[in-house]
């Protein structure tokens, strides 16, 4: 890391220091900055993640556990999946909102959100149709009987494709934008419904906050999520939009940076710069839908590793598998599996490795995950490195 202090054409000004890192740094940076780096707070636990992160993405796909549940197991190593829900879900600790995508987030976010909540309120239009008085007979409905799942407010679905939505769904997703109602906990992947006013501390319940405010704290907890990173980097984190980063990054406590071999400005956590970076590396598998590595671009410059969710490829045309989850190994990703679950044994659909320094860590990965989901031992059924394909399988039985 290099610091030079820089002057004006007219002389000399008060020194504003330009801070160049190497790539290895940012990498390094980035990995701790996302809890991946160093020793993992276990006391803090999983709401200690939650908190670190900022968000952590919510999907449907579960195939060793959903992706919410992934995110601490790779930062935490094997904590109770009981725990996990636990933890998000008790005492209003969370909740979820649109944010990366469908996302948990720390509850004393929720004022900060509300420059999103008025946007969906102000928006002209829906996809979904709604009849008059669907709003309030579901607003009604919870406040009398509350908590409650969309099918035990009238039904989820017409009977039509997943988006044909019914009325009651159509009314208490549109409340949950708007921030009348919460989902308050997921229960067999449902949401399950309650008012804000019951499920918000009355002390975070307002959006007094306004948008610039609101962008500004969102922009700065990017910035801090991921250590360092590019416009696009810091937007994406929270599905923000460019012109809104750009309005407020001066003024949210992020300093600019140089990195080597990146081709667009950057920013940086002036934190992560004044500590040195060092600590234990986390061997594991990672989610697709981890923060790490959710943005394509972002994965590709950081770690020179291109990875894609193949889940919505046609079969045929899939390369890694339908879930691959990336290997990280010494800050590195190293490789990629396609896991599944067969009784008592994790199986290894598809195993893609970065050469033979990638048998080991991949082993150590497939143990692991398979003792924290309750399985007793590991099969690999493909290797795209043949010849590594008898070391692996005697490093996993």
């Amino acid at each position: 890391m290099t610091i030079a202090a820089s002057e004006s054409a007219s002389g000399p000004k008060s020194p504003k220091p330009e801070v160049t890192l190497s790539a290895d740094e940012a990498r390094r940076i980035a990995l701790r900055a996302q809890g991946l780096l160093g020793a993992p707070d276990r006391r803090a636990g999983v709401r200690g993640v939650l908190r670190h992160l900022g968000a952590v993405q919510l999907d449907t796909i579960s195939v060793l556990a959903r992706s919410h549940e992934l995110i601490p197991y790779a930062r935490l190593g094997a904590v109770g999946r009981a725990a996990v829900e636990s933890a998000y879900w008790t005492e209003t600790h969370a909740f979820e909102y649109w944010s990366h995508a469908a996302s948990v987030l720390p509850i004393e976010e929720w004022p900060y959100f509300a420059f999103r909540r008025r946007a969906y309120r102000a928006r002209p239009h829906w996809y979904h149709e709604l009849p008059d008085g669907a709003y309030e007979t579901v607003v009604k409905r919870l406040r009398e009987d509350g908590p409650l799942t969309a099918t035990e407010l009238g039904g989820a679905k017409n009977g039509g494709p997943w988006w044909d939505w019914s009325a009651a769904k159509v009314a208490v997703e549109r409340a949950l934008m708007y921030g009348e109602v919460v989902c308050v906990e997921r229960r067999g992947w449902k949401r399950v419904y309650d008012l804000a006013e019951r499920a918000v501390p009355d002390v975070l319940r307002h959006d007094d906050l306004d948008d610039t405010e609101c962008l500004r704290r969102l922009v700065g907890l990017a910035g801090q999520a991921l250590g360092v990173g590019t416009r696009a980097d810091i937007a994406d984190y929270h599905r923000l939009k460019a012109e809104q980063v750009d309005a407020v990054i001066a003024d949210s406590g992020l300093v600019p940076v140089t990195v080597a071999g990146w081709d667009k400005a950057a920013w940086a956590d002036p934190e992560a710069l004044a500590a040195p970076v060092r600590g234990r590396h986390r061997t594991t598998l990672l989610s697709p839908f981890d923060s790490l590595i959710w943005d394509r671009a972002r994965t590709e410059r950081i770690f020179g590793f291109t990875h894609r969710l193949e889940a919505y490829v046609p079969k045929p045309k899939r390369i890694h598998g339908y879930f691959a989850m990336p290997l990280l190994s010494g800050g590195r990703l190293l490789g990629r599996v396609d896991p599944a679950r067969e009784g008592k044994t994790l199986v290894a659909r598809q195993v893609s490795l970065e050469g033979p320094k990638a048998v080991a860590p991949m082993a150590r990965a497939l143990l692991e995950a398979a003792g924290w989901v309750g399985c007793d031992s590991v099969r690999i059924e493909r290797v795209d490195h043949p010849e590594l394909a008898a070391a692996l399988t005697a490093a996993v039985s």
